[in-house]
């Protein structure tokens, strides 16, 4: 009894998260740019922002924790990961190069929001793949959940006045995160990839 009590209570899980998404996608599909959720996290790491990054953030960082009020005036690509999820490992360089090669230079912010996770396994993936861009930690599922996501990876692209205009689910491409990029900057929608 207790294991279809639990396979009824992931279904219905699953359902409402996939409910969520659903929202997001139905409203980049209708043109419209919904707004990010709200979330404040630990630092996992601060990462290398190098002069394109305003004080705030710097010192938000610093300050071990960090909002997405923090970021405000800044475009942001947000990328839910887990250490344990092999998608996330494979996409791991390509993220990295993405970072370095185009959004650092043109003052969009990565950001790794790691869930369910052991903070010393997720620090330990940061370091394995040498990512060098900010990492925060989601202990439970609260961020993920709130922004829809059903698995892991999945990124988001938030423009500088906090709207989502790109949502890529499960591994990106450098395609696909070049237009995230591009979207996150001009606040023009790329809807789901």
């Amino acid at each position: 009894m207790a294991v279809v009590t639990g396979f009824i209570a992931l279904l219905a899980y699953g359902l409402l998260a996939q409910g969520s998404t659903g929202t997001i996608e139905a409203a980049l599909a209708r043109g419209q740019t919904p707004d990010a959720p709200a979330f404040r996290r630990p630092v996992l790491v601060s990462g290398s922002l190098g002069p394109r990054f305003g004080s705030r953030i710097v010192t938000a960082l610093e300050r071990g924790t960090l909002s997405l009020s923090d970021l405000h005036g800044t475009p942001v690509i947000l990328n839910i990961w887990a250490s344990w999820c092999v998608p996330c490992q494979l996409e791991a360089p390509t993220l990295e190069k993405a970072w370095r090669q185009v959004a650092r230079p043109d003052g969009v912010l990565f950001l790794g929001l790691d869930q369910q996770d052991d903070p010393r396994d997720a620090t330990a993936f940061i370091r394995r793949y040498r990512i060098s861009y900010p990492n925060i930690h989601d202990h439970g599922n609260d961020v993920t959940a709130s922004y829809g996501a059903t698995g892991v990876p999945e990124t988001f692209a938030i423009t500088a006045r906090g709207r989502i205009v790109a949502h890529i689910i499960g591994q990106s491409s450098a395609r696909q995160l070049k237009a995230a990029i591009a979207a996150a900057r001009s606040g023009h929608i790329k809807g789901t990839t």
